[in-house]
C-alpha cells in the first residue's frame, strides 16, 4: 500500500466509531420520539463508552478478555479491507471470525444468561451470513468481480439491477443493528430482557470494546449498502438515509419474535427474493 492508502485507512478507523456512535445516539433519540419521550442526548453513547472505559477491569476469565479484543481487531480489519477496496468475500470471512470470537467469549463463562445469549447469537449468524454470501454472489453476477474497486468502477447503480437483493441485505443490517424483530441475542430494552444475553458477563472496558466493535460493524454494513448506489454521492446518501430510517421504523413497530420465526422467515423470504432477482438478471441477459 502507498502512503495515501495508509492515511485513508487510518482516517477511516478513527472516523468510523465516531460516526457509529453518532448514529447510535441519533437512533436512540428518534426511537424516544417515536415512543413519545424526549430521549437521551445524541452524544449519550460516547458518555456510556467513556464511563465503561473508566471502570475497573474485571472479567470472568482471560479467554473472555482475549475474545473481546479479537472481535474489535476483526471489526477494524474488515473496515480497513473495505477502505483499500479489497475482496468482499475476504471482508466477510474476517467479519465472521470476529463475531465467532465474541460468541466464544460468552460461552467461556458459566452464566446461563450468557450461554443462552451466545446460542442465540450463533442462530443469528446462521440466519444472515448465507444471505450475505448470496448478495455478494449477486453483485458478482452484475459486475463480474468480488473486488470493491471493480464494483465502484461499474458505470450504473447496481441497485437498479439488484433491488430485491438490497432488501435481502437489509435483513442482515437489521440483525447487526440488533433491532426488532430480530434482536434475540443482546437486546437492551428493559421490556424485553432483564439481562443482555451474549453481553451479560462483559463489563467495564471490555463491554466498551464490544460496543466500539459493534459501531465498526454497523459502518461496514452501511458501507456495503452504499455499493448499491456508488455512482452518485447524493444518491448514495439518500439510499443510506432511507435505509437507516426504515430500520428505526421497523424496530419501533414490530415486537421481538422467536429464533424459529426469524430463521424460517428470513431464509424463506430472503432466498425467494434472491432467486427471483437472479432470475430477472438471467432473463435480461438474453
Amino acid at each position: 500500500m502507498d502512503a495515501k492508502t495508509v492515511i485513508f485507512v487510518i482516517v477511516a478507523l478513527i472516523l468510523a466509531p465516531i460516526v457509529g456512535g453518532l448514529l447510535a445516539g441519533l437512533d436512540r433519540r428518534l426511537t424516544a420520539w417515536c415512543q413519545g419521550r424526549f430521549g437521551p442526548p445524541i452524544l449519550q453513547p460516547f458518555y456510556d463508552v467513556f464511563k465503561l472505559l473508566g471502570k475497573d477491569r474485571q472479567a470472568v476469565n482471560t479467554w473472555q478478555i482475549f475474545c473481546a479484543h479479537i472481535y474489535l481487531i476483526a471489526s477494524m480489519l474488515s473496515l480497513a479491507l473495505f477502505v483499500i477496496q479489497g475482496d468482499l468475500l475476504m471482508i466477510f470471512f474476517v467479519m465472521t471470525i470476529g463475531a465467532v470470537f465474541m460468541v466464544v467469549g460468552a460461552l467461556s463463562t458459566p452464566s446461563p444468561y450468557s450461554q443462552i445469549g451466545a446460542q442465540r447469537e450463533l442462530i443469528q449468524m446462521l440466519t444472515y451470513e448465507p444471505l450475505l454470501v448470496i448478495v455478494f454472489v449477486g453483485i458478482y453476477f452484475v459486475t463480474g468481480s468480488f473486488k470493491i474497486s471493480d464494483i465502484l468502477a461499474y458505470e450504473r447503480p447496481i441497485f437498479l439491477m439488484l433491488p430485491l437483493l438490497y432488501l435481502v441485505l437489509t435483513f442482515a443490517l437489521t440483525i447487526k443493528l440488533r433491532k426488532s424483530p430480530f434482536d434475540i441475542s443482546a437486546c437492551h430494552h428493559g421490556h424485553q430482557e432483564i439481562v443482555r444475553g451474549v453481553l451479560t458477563e462483559y463489563s467495564g472496558p471490555y463491554l466498551a470494546i464490544l460496543e466500539i466493535a459493534h459501531w465498526y460493524d454497523i459502518i461496514l454494513i452501511l458501507a456495503i449498502c452504499s455499493l448499491f448506489w456508488s455512482t452518485s454521492f447524493i444518491g448514495m446518501i439518500m439510499l443510506l438515509a432511507i435505509t437507516y430510517l426504515a430500520e428505526i421504523a421497523i424496530d419501533n413497530i414490530t415486537p421481538r419474535m422467536t429464533w424459529k420465526w426469524m430463521l424460517t422467515y428470513v431464509w424463506a423470504v430472503g432466498i425467494t427474493l434472491s432467486l427471483f432477482n437472479m432470475a430477472l438478471l438471467y432473463a435480461k441477459s438474453f
